[in-house]
């Protein structure tokens, strides 16, 4: 029977809630930390304008949510106060959503602060609960945020524990009762005349609630209420609707502070990278070219494009990159917010390590340099070559973007130079012999190349091997038509 309950465990259903008790302060705080004033954010419409939330040192002096935002300004007379942008912290939550989705796929929103998980399918693979917790949570931290993590069999019941503060891992659905019934029923979505009316009734707990008839309770107080608690429970279906990752990544993320000074934009640049690195792990995807766009104010914004010669989604290796890139930037104006958009994603196929360390070189190594050549010289300084099907010499290859692939045409059978000449450069001829510093000797050939009569460059050339009295090794061509003049096109090595 453990054999098979071993098997069954992937299969049972466990949802890890995130939730940011902080995201309406952290949207315009986790670009970095440079403002010295008190800081808070406010909601509410004319003369009910009231602190929604403030940082430690708008604390410190005493402001609390709640607290009227005229008496605010009062008490701290250097407060920052922002209005609660709904709509910022909905594209942070989704942000967090794509890169969650490295964990688990089956993600769902609960605006306006948390994420559900559904990661029992995941525990195997991430080496279990505490492993797979560990990690969600380090990498929301390093995104700005301070998460509050519970998990438990059924959604709402993880979305309780998380919003309690309490957190906690419930694993078995008998266990939910005991671990629910000391949690405050502020943490569910109950209005609050509903809550003032339990209050009065000495209700304040969820288990003092189930403790309640439950006939009377959905008369005075609405059927939802019992199907809240048979939903946290698991005595009833839960379903959430599930939340798709976008087809491409972008994702922005407003300053504190103006910046003048491109080295200090690396820190928030790193936190919309980490969360580009997240979102194409659970798309199994690289990144081919991506923008940070540098935001200023009344002016457009300054795009730094990054391309990469092979598709990757490690996080310190397109941080290295932007750092050469940002570095060659000349800011026309303080900057003000960061956009980070993948331009372009393919798909990154796994690579298997080898059976022994050192064994084989590894040929990211030359990719890596590259691109840290391209990303500090310019895109157009550093290409690759590949060959054309195309007789004429001079038009049988093409630059590329990156490294040099495998040619995907082969190559002439005859030998040729590496080194050839932009234009070919007319020869002498003594007797009908060509000549350069002395007469040439003819070594091979000819090669009869006569093609481009479609496009109105047409050749017609016979080349030759040809060797100088120092032993120089050139490729030649003699004209078919008249003039019927000698040039140099190619030098050996």
């Amino acid at each position: 029977m453990e054999f098979f309950n071993t098997l069954l465990e992937p299969l049972i259903m466990l949802w890890l809630c995130l939730h940011l008790p902080d995201l309406s302060l952290e949207v315009f705080t986790r670009g970095g930390d440079d403002h010295d004033a008190p800081l808070a954010v406010w909601h509410g419409r004319g003369a009910d304008q009231r602190i929604l939330i403030a940082d430690a040192a708008a604390a410190r002096l005493g402001l609390r949510p709640g607290m009227g935002l005229a008496a605010a300004h009062a008490i701290a007379s250097r407060l920052v106060a922002l209005e609660r942008d709904a709509g910022l912290e909905r594209g942070v939550l989704e942000g967090l959503a794509a890169w969650a989705g490295q964990f688990t796929p089956v993600i769902s929103l609960a605006p306006p602060r948390s994420l559900l998980l559904e990661v029992g399918a995941s525990l195997v693979l991430f080496g279990g609960l505490e492993s797979l917790r560990r990690r969600v949570e380090d990498g929301v931290r390093a995104q700005g945020h301070r998460p509050e993590l519970a998990s438990a069999p059924t959604p709402l019941a993880a979305a309780l524990l998380a919003r309690s503060g309490r957190g906690g891992d419930v694993t078995r659905r008998d266990a939910l009762a005991g671990a629910l019934s000391d949690l405050p029923l502020s943490c569910l979505d109950l209005s609050p005349e509903r809550l003032e009316r339990l209050s009065r009734m000495g209700v304040r707990r969820f288990g003092e609630c189930l403790r309640l008839p439950r006939a009377g309770l959905a008369r005075r107080l609405g059927r939802e209420l019992v199907n809240d608690l048979d939903r946290a429970l698991g005595r009833l279906p839960d379903p959430r609707p599930p939340y798709t990752p976008p087809p491409r990544f972008r994702a922005g993320l407003p300053l504190p502070a103006e910046v003048e000074d491109t080295g200090a934009l690396l820190f928030a640049a790193h936190r919309l990278v980490l969360g580009l690195a997240g979102y194409l792990s659970g798309r199994g995807a690289g990144v081919v070219s991506l923008t940070l766009g540098l935001g200023h104010d009344h002016r457009p914004a300054t795009p730094v494009r990054l391309a990469l010669a092979a598709p990757n989604r490690d996080a310190d290796h397109l941080m290295m990159l932007l750092r050469e890139r940002l570095a060659a930037v000349s800011l026309p104006a303080p900057v003000t917010g960061l956009v980070l958009d993948s331009d372009e994603i393919a798909s990154l196929a796994p690579t298997s390590r080898a059976l022994f360390p050192g064994a084989q070189a590894d040929p990211g190594h030359a990719q890596a340099l590259l691109e840290r050549l391209r990303a500090r010289l310019g895109p157009e300084a550093v290409r690759g070559l590949r060959s054309v099907a195309e007789h004429r010499p001079e038009l049988a290859w093409a630059y590329t973007r990156g490294a040099a692939p495998v040619p995907t045409v082969p190559l002439p059978p005859r030998l040729r130079p590496p080194w050839l000449l932009a234009v070919p450069r007319p020869l002498a001829a003594r007797d009908g012999r060509p000549c350069l510093d002395g007469p040439l000797a003819l070594e091979n050939g000819p090669e009869r190349i006569e093609s481009g009569w479609w496009d109105g460059h047409d050749v017609a050339r016979d080349y030759f091997i040809a060797r100088d009295a120092s032993g120089a090794c050139f490729w030649i061509f003699h004209e078919l038509r008249e003039p019927a003049r000698w040039f140099l096109h190619g030098i050996f090595a």
